[in-house]
């Protein structure tokens, strides 16, 4: 039986996903500074379009020449962010009004309502800071961040049980050692789109037809780079760029392998459905990848491999969600409980 509060916490979910999408498209389609200034633009509520506000938007902005469509694709995006932020706000005004309830979270809405605040800070600065890369990639973890934390809300206040078995703790830590390696290959990946080098290499398997090229790794990840350029189109030579690229390809490797591994345990442990989703998410999301290479980064598929990875996550949140939740329901060994061994060795425990 779901609890009060799921439908919007889904609701959410689903917009949250939504401006994940937009923002993938607004930074792909190079409209990041589509307008100049936050949270209008060009100091409009809207992109200007009459003659007249045109002439006075460019007359505010000379060093930033107005194109409509870029200015639009970024204030979509922010009408649809601020909407989600009203809608995190009314899950953690609900969450405050019915806390003591049987079920029902307090501390996830709450942190959910300052992620957005900070989200919102870093889409400002996004623009002042004229796209530096810290900033953008962090926007962006801060976008899957509430993502995955609205999806874990959604499934707290469903209340479906399933029939998880018992499983050993090492399949939960590999779980988790899955969640952290999509983390952080998604942060990769946002490395990789805010300095532009996703087309850094044309090539599969190979780049620039060599094994291991030139590449400078010191300026692909210098991380302290200072602040003041129109990073639009980056800043890197071609070498950083190859190393940022590179580096996400060898990232995508070692996950797959982990996932392959984490995939096999869960069809053992008796959780082939879990582990089917786990292997048609990183399917998608390795021909999206490649794709993307050999097509030259075309906007659909770009946009899709972000899709594919916002899809990723969720998967290993479900994942570990179910068998955290399994774990916490399983019977406690009665040696741990301070009581006397019974024959099986488990002692029937009622739980609130």
């Amino acid at each position: 039986m779901t609890r009060p509060g799921y439908p919007l916490a889904l609701f959410a979910t689903l917009l949250a996903l939504l401006v994940v999408l937009l923002g993938a498209y607004t930074r792909l389609s190079h409209a990041g500074l589509g307008c100049p200034d936050w949270p209008g633009c060009y100091g409009f509520l809207g992109v200007p379009m009459s003659e007249s506000s045109q002439a006075l938007a460019e007359s505010r902005f000379p060093a930033a020449p107005l194109e409509v469509a870029k200015g639009w694709y970024e204030m979509v995006h922010r009408y649809f962010a601020g909407s989600l932020g009203l809608v995190v706000l009314a899950l953690a005004v609900h969450a405050l009004r019915h806390r003591g309830e049987p079920g029902q979270p307090l501390k996830l809405p709450l942190a959910l309502l300052g992620l957005v605040i900070v989200q919102a800070a870093f889409g400002m600065w996004t623009v002042t800071l004229k796209l530096w890369p810290q900033v953008v990639t962090a926007h962006l973890l801060g976008g899957f961040a509430t993502l995955s934390l609205l999806f874990l809300l959604t499934l707290r206040l469903s209340g479906a049980a399933s029939a998880v078995p018992r499983l050993p703790a090492r399949l939960r830590v590999l779980a988790a050692l899955g969640l952290v390696l999509v983390i952080g290959q998604i942060a990769l990946g946002g490395w990789v789109s805010s300095n532009y080098a996703a087309v850094a290499c044309v090539d599969l398997p190979t780049c620039h037809g060599q094994w291991w090229p030139a590449m400078d790794f010191a300026n692909g990840f210098h991380l302290t780079q200072h602040i003041g350029p129109n990073y639009l189109g980056g800043q890197l030579d071609s070498d950083a760029r190859t190393a940022i690229h590179m580096t996400h390809r060898l990232g995508a490797l070692v996950l797959s392998l982990v996932l392959l591994l984490l995939a096999w345990q869960l069809r053992r442990g008796g959780l082939p459905r879990l582990a089917s989703l786990l292997l048609l998410a990183l399917a998608v999301q390795l021909g999206l990848g490649v794709s993307n290479v050999l097509l030259h980064l075309p906007l659909a598929l770009a946009v899709a491999h972000n899709a594919g990875g916002a899809g990723l996550l969720l998967s290993l949140v479900l994942i570990n969600y179910r068998l955290r939740s399994a774990a916490a329901a399983a019977p406690v060994p009665v040696e741990q409980a301070g009581g006397p061994v019974a024959r099986n060795g488990f002692a029937a425990l009622s739980t609130k």
